[in-house]
């Protein structure tokens, strides 16, 4: 028997990536703007801003992405009021299908934010350069990068794409039993993620957690595990650290008056595990924005 082989279709292909950045940008945070010879989009993970381009200006929110074409001029800033978190994707692509990405505005669904997280994570094992540096033109290879990263790269890139336009554009089939399963364990994990930001001012517990989500211990623990990779504690720990971030982008207080709001009882536990999450003092945190506002010349 003589098998005849099938080339697989391909409907759109990234070539090449410029630029990954991922910035926590100040509250008044503005790009002068630029345009370039290949894609852009703007991912939106926390706060809000106005994305201006050559026809319009669109006020994304948390989840939204937006596309900027080859050699469309465009602009970013803040809202002034919140500190968003921006994730930015450069890259080239000459497909077709790339027609449908242009003025386009998506919200991204949790598989979305997935991929998301993926090239984030890849493209920090990748490339040695920092994905905050505003100034970045090239991204220089890693020596320590892990087998396969930079086709994960590619293929999350090209994954997020297909599935934009396919959520866009056909009806989703019936789930099966065990995407089902992992919507209910989705539901309930954002559920919990909701509440810990809600009381983001106070010093929980696991019990208390437990409690107010009537979810057992161990089924809290085994979720946060799959999904983080780490213990409930421990990501609500992250999320107070995160909105002390925020907070010192927005200028919302001293130091002192961020850890009350935040409920440390101690400004030094609170200086500690800022430093030990960070990696920074909360005085170089506070300096590494300023440099950064200063450095927004070319993103």
């Amino acid at each position: 028997m003589n098998f005849i082989s099938t080339v697989l279709k391909q409907d759109l292909e990234i070539d090449k990536i410029y630029t990954v950045h991922y910035f926590e940008f100040a509250k008044n945070y503005v790009f002068e703007g630029e345009s370039h010879p290949f894609w852009e989009f703007v991912y939106v993970d926390k706060g809000e801003v106005d994305a201006v381009s050559e026809k319009d200006v669109i006020h994304l929110t948390k989840g939204q992405i937006i596309f900027h074409k080859p050699n469309e001029f465009h602009t970013l800033m803040a809202d002034g009021v919140t500190a968003p978190n921006i994730l930015i994707v450069s890259f080239e692509c000459n497909s077709e299908t790339m027609k449908f990405f242009e003025n386009k505005v998506a919200n991204i669904d949790d598989h979305g934010r997935r991929l998301l997280a993926n090239i984030i994570a890849e493209s920090e094992t990748a490339f040695s350069t920092p994905l905050d540096d505003p100034l970045t033109i090239r991204l220089e290879r890693s020596e320590n990068a892990e087998f396969g990263c930079e086709q994960f790269i590619k293929i999350g890139l090209e994954w997020l794409l297909l599935s934009i336009i396919r959520n866009d554009t056909a009806k989703r089939p019936k789930a099966p039993v065990s995407l089902i399963k992992e919507n209910s364990q989705n539901e309930v994990f954002n559920k919990i993620v909701d509440y810990m930001e809600a009381n983001i001012d106070r010093q929980l517990k696991l019990t208390e957690i437990c409690r107010d989500n009537l979810v057992g211990r161990s089924y809290l623990q085994k979720l946060f595990r799959e999904k983080t990779g780490g213990g409930a504690i421990d990501y609500f720990n992250h999320l107070k650290i995160n909105a002390a971030k925020r907070m010192i982008r927005e200028s919302s207080g001293n130091f002192t008056e961020i850890a009350i709001k935040l409920g440390y009882n101690s400004i030094h536990y609170f200086s500690r595990q800022f430093k030990s999450i960070t990696g920074m003092t909360l005085s170089e945190y506070a300096s590494s924005v300023k440099i950064l506002t200063g450095k927004s010349s070319n993103i």
